[in-house]
């Protein structure tokens, strides 16, 4: 098993969780946008919250999805956003609620 990672809002979460799917990309925009679920690994996922949230001052608590790939049953890619680049898990398709194993509250720079 891969352990995927993906930070979002935690009232996204809620509406997946009531709904059975996410089907957010990434800050402010969806699947159908973007054609992907961005995610990462957890050495990438500092960089990728600082990027996203760094200046985050949100009504909102921002959580980590913890996704295990192999309970998602759609193609999960490893891909670059350029030629050299670390490569970033994309999930392809709605991600069942039950493929994230915990959930983890993010304090800007700390899991908890």
């Amino acid at each position: 098993m891969t352990e995927l990672l993906h930070i979002t809002e935690r009232s996204l979460w809620d509406a997946a969780r009531a709904s059975g799917a996410y089907e957010m990309s990434t800050r402010g925009k969806t699947l159908a946008e973007e054609g992907f679920i961005h995610c990462s690994l957890a050495h990438q996922l500092q960089k990728v919250a600082d990027f996203l949230y760094g200046a985050y001052d949100g009504p909102d608590e921002l959580v980590v999805l913890v996704i295990d790939s192999e309970r998602v049953p759609v193609p999960v890619r490893f891909e670059a956003p350029e030629p050299g680049a670390d490569e970033f898990p994309h999930i392809y398709g709605p991600l069942p609620v039950e493929a994230v194993t915990e959930v983890r509250h993010w304090d800007g720079g700390r899991v908890r």
